[in-house]
């Protein structure tokens, strides 16, 4: 217990000699609303560390070894660390322990024995310790400390006298090297799995409880746990975060991007300070979001780089890279048209080029044709086939984007041969018969009439035809009537329908019957007379 009670005062005393200003102050009164912790919480290192916890020294290889009076003590320690960074720190460690039995050496009658003793020792050494600090619970270290070793006389338990002493006080030079591992239980409290340290000492050899005055060297073993409190530190907040996007992802040469930072675990009490660059184009921008311009940018694959800042800290800056990707222009589509596709010698055609651009690239038009004449520069052209030989004529519509890209089409347009006239031919009209009226067999009545108006009519339409009339006569009478009754039709046309006389010629035919047939004859076509004559005009 007096060991116990030894190492929590050197505890108070190492936690004493801590500088008031690397304690952390009270912070003023105020309301907040703290998101519960996780593992993910980041911290800060903490300026001071004390560490509480038990110890206990022993090797059974130099249990043996003169003046080594640390084997099999046990006790406690503390230590107090001051971290310089969140990797070097200096520490003063402090221990106490209880020497509680003793091994006597002897030769012969005296056998070597163990007996219970009473003593203790005190160990102070300093020195650097190397900490391996990350965002985990787990902080591995290593360290080199350098003091001393006070050691109080040890007595036999039971034994009265002078030689009962078998110890005296000494004090020795101490030297240990090693490491542990600590593990973060909450920002202030962590427990040490382990720390385990060579220990040297130079100790003198002892003959009757007396000192010799040579000194050789103790190698041991201290293992030690506990548990660890930080003070000065504080509980840091997330690294800032930011994730990149772009809109549109696809574009072509010219349109225009937006890119969008959206940052995560920001402090609203610092400024936010966004910068852009690209790996093409023109970026402008110093916030939230960029705009890229891609005029004359060429064809592929490049990235728009977002980063933003609240301070100097690796965890006030992130960075985010998006890509997008600039295709190449479509060549544009043209179809050909012609109106009339089939013309005469001498015709025109109208050409129609329909033409679009899928990017609306303005176009320029052209035209060849493989005969006759095209003309026009737009969407539409003229075709002329004046002196052009019957046959097809094939037209190609081109089109060429203000990039250099083309498109054609082609259409024909055939050229019709001339059709051979048809010779004129004589056309038989309306026939009369006179048979109605037995008592005025040449009288033209009124269905004659209605027939030889039709004639007029014809007449009037065909102006360079004549007519011939060819009168017949029936059983029992003579040419003459015949010859009356064309001479009373052609009466009728010219003096009631005002047809010329000339163009009409009247005939006498056979004995066929009480008749008369009306011919046609086209300018220029000669009448078959066969076996009529004319009759004399008055």
């Amino acid at each position: 217990m007096k060991v116990f009670a030894g190492m929590f005062a050197t505890l108070a005393v190492a936690v004493a000699v801590v500088p008031m200003w690397l304690l952390p102050k009270a912070a003023p009164a105020q309301t907040a609303v703290v998101a519960p912790a996780s593992r993910a919480e980041h911290h800060d290192t903490p300026k001071v560390e004390v560490f509480l916890g038990y110890s206990r020294f022993g090797t059974v290889s130099n249990n043996t070894v003169t003046g080594n009076r640390m084997v099999g003590l046990n006790g406690g320690s503390a230590s107090v660390a001051f971290n310089f960074n969140r990797y070097l720190g200096i520490v003063g460690d402090f221990g106490g322990y209880d020497d509680s039995q003793l091994q006597l050496t002897g030769t012969g009658v005296n056998q070597p024995l163990v007996v219970n003793s009473s003593g203790t020792a005190y160990t102070y050494v300093f020195g650097p310790r190397l900490s391996f600090r990350n965002q985990s619970r787990f902080t591995p270290f290593a360290q080199v400390l350098a003091g001393g070793v006070h050691a109080s006389a040890v007595t036999v338990n039971g034994c009265a006298g002078a030689g009962c002493a078998v110890l005296p006080v000494q004090n020795s030079f101490a030297f240990t090297g090693g490491g542990g591992l600590d593990i973060r239980l909450t920002h202030r409290i962590s427990i040490r799995a382990v720390q385990a340290e060579y220990m040297l000492t130079r100790f003198e050899g002892v003959v009757n409880g007396i000192s010799t005055g040579s000194s050789a060297s103790q190698n041991d073993l201290r293992l030690s746990s506990g548990l660890l409190f930080a003070f000065g530190g504080k509980q840091l907040s997330p690294p800032v975060q930011l994730a990149c996007s772009v809109q549109p992802g696809t574009l072509f040469s010219g349109d225009p991007v937006t890119a969008t930072a959206t940052a995560t675990n920001l402090n609203s009490k610092r400024k936010v300070v966004y910068s852009w660059t690209t790996s093409g184009g023109v970026v402008s921008s110093t916030d939230s979001t960029a705009t890229i311009s891609t005029t004359h940018l060429a064809s592929g694959s490049y990235t728009v780089s977002g980063h933003v800042s609240q301070g100097d800290h690796v965890n006030q800056k992130a960075g985010c890279t998006a890509a997008f990707t600039v295709q190449p222009f479509d060549p544009p589509t043209v179809t050909c048209s012609a109106s009339p596709s089939n013309v005469m010698p001498g015709d025109s055609a109208a050409i129609t080029a329909q033409a679009t651009s899928p990017q609306n690239r303005p176009l320029s038009y052209s035209y060849t044709a493989t005969a006759g004449v095209i003309s026009g520069t737009t969407s539409t052209a003229n075709l002329s086939t004046s002196g052009t030989a019957p046959g097809t004529i094939t037209v190609t519509c081109n089109v060429v984007d203000d990039l250099g890209k083309t498109a054609t089409a082609t259409t024909s347009v055939s050229i019709n041969t001339l059709p051979v006239a048809a010779a004129p031919q004589t056309r038989e009209l309306c026939a009369i018969s006179f048979e109605r009226d037995r008592k005025r067999p040449v009288r033209v009545d009124n269905e004659a009439k209605a027939c030889l108006d039709n004639i007029a009519l014809e007449l009037q339409r065909e102006s360079a035809g004549k007519l011939v009339i060819v009168g017949n006569y029936g059983n029992g009478e003579t040419p003459k009537m015949a010859a009356a009754r064309a001479i009373n039709e052609r009466r009728y046309l010219t003096q009631e329908k005002g047809i010329d006389a000339g163009r009409i010629e009247s005939r006498v035919g056979s004995a066929s019957g009480r008749t008369t047939t009306n011919t046609f004859v086209p300018a220029g076509v000669i009448y078959n007379q066969g076996d009529s004559t004319a009759i004399p005009q008055p």
